[in-house]
């Protein structure tokens, strides 16, 4: 079985490495076989490169393999990998809401060495038990793109500000509407029932920056406004955005406003309109500020989206965990906040007085960055 367990899965040239460090067989062998046996039944998918000198070895652990956004954030992690000498591993849940794939994971990068840990959780609650177990353990644990709940579970954390993101989009929206906004009818395509924090942050950014009372700045749902006609669950995907959009429409057909967490669900959104004839008639909002979504605001499918900047987190990640293997130092905070600010800017071609932005253009050539 021992053999089993450590033939690693060979990723395509030019991915980073993922080894582990003096790795002690004989003490841990019922322990590697149930976390990677966990990891492939809750449908977790592993990549490691090839064997590597070096001593250090991380971890990149994101929600999906198939959002564009993760996608570009293991590319960032692999890149920089390769080019400091970091073994790196990637995990990727098997949608939105895998918080045991998460688990099954971070427990596999405890048992392989692994110095450091990247993780965009899914559950920013209920993953911090078994984040507690891997700091104990020694690993330098980092936040990309979604703080932890309480924020600093983690070592750090590497992050758009997205409460800001939020906030930009719902000025240019109020803004675009003009006089209009106050009787705005405005549905909000959310991600998932649990609330994690980077779902309420921009979700209430996006409100704070409309001008509506948020109440509870950590709570989605108990605002008092009669222009919220709807929040939906979308899982940050296209279908999940499509049957969120339908579900709203069917409560208010005047929607005229929606929010949406990512641009796969807006994509997803705008579909559902256009099957109804509505969408020339709904301003669309989105945060990411990929390459798909950015083009969508070229074509008009957006009206406007917050561009983060997923390869830079990960990249960062990556130095630090290699700066703490060599010296111990852990990463340090932007100045006044809690998290590393990776920066957010607003994508749109329709820009509007007072909200910084710019066009799709210049969009396109930092997408992804």
């Amino acid at each position: 079985w021992e053999s089993c367990v450590w033939v690693p899965l060979r990723m395509p040239a030019g991915r980073h490495r993922n080894g582990s460090t003096g790795r002690t067989i004989v003490k841990k062998t019922a322990i590697l076989k149930s976390t990677v046996f966990a990891a492939a039944a809750l449908g977790m998918m592993a990549w490691a490169s090839t064997a590597s000198a070096a001593n250090v070895s991380a971890c990149l652990i994101t929600k999906t393999d198939t959002n564009p956004f993760f996608v570009k954030m293991k590319e960032g992690a692999t890149a920089k990998a390769k080019e400091i000498g970091v073994d790196l591993k990637a995990y990727a849940g098997k949608a939105e809401g895998d918080n045991e794939g998460q688990v099954a994971a971070i427990e596999s990068c405890i048992a392989d060495g692994a110095k450091g840990i990247l993780i965009t959780a899914t559950d920013t609650a209920a993953i911090v038990p078994a984040v507690k177990k891997a700091r104990d353990a020694g690993l330098l644990v980092i936040a990309l793109d979604t703080q932890l709940e309480p924020a600093d579970a983690a070592d750090a954390t590497f992050a758009t500000d997205n409460f800001k993101a939020g906030e930009l989009i719902g000025e240019w929206a109020k803004g675009t509407l003009g006089d209009k906004a106050k009787d705005a009818h405005i549905a909000y395509m959310d991600l998932i029932a649990s609330q994690p924090s980077v779902d309420v942050q921009r979700d209430q950014g996006f409100m704070k920056g409309f001008g509506i009372d948020i109440k509870d700045p950590k709570k989605i749902g108990d605002e008092t406004d009669a222009r919220n006609v709807c929040h939906d669950l979308s899982g940050g995907n296209e279908d999940g955005g499509h049957t969120a959009m339908e579900n709203c429409l069917q409560k208010d057909p005047n929607i005229n406003v929606v929010y949406t967490i990512n641009e796969p669900a807006a994509a997803g959104a705008y579909q559902a309109l256009k099957a109804v004839g509505k969408e020339k008639d709904v301003l669309i909002v989105s945060i990411d500020g990929g390459c798909p979504g950015v083009k969508n605001v070229a074509e008009g499918v957006i009206g406007a989206t917050a561009q983060q900047y997923p390869l830079l987190m990960a990249s960062l990640g990556i130095e630090a965990i290699k700066t703490f293997a060599d010296s111990g130092k852990k990463p340090e905070p932007s100045p006044g906040l809690n998290f590393f600010n990776t920066g957010v800017t607003l994508i749109t071609d329709k820009p509007v007085q007072g909200v910084d932005s710019i066009g799709t253009k210049e969009g396109l050539g930092k997408c992804w960055g």
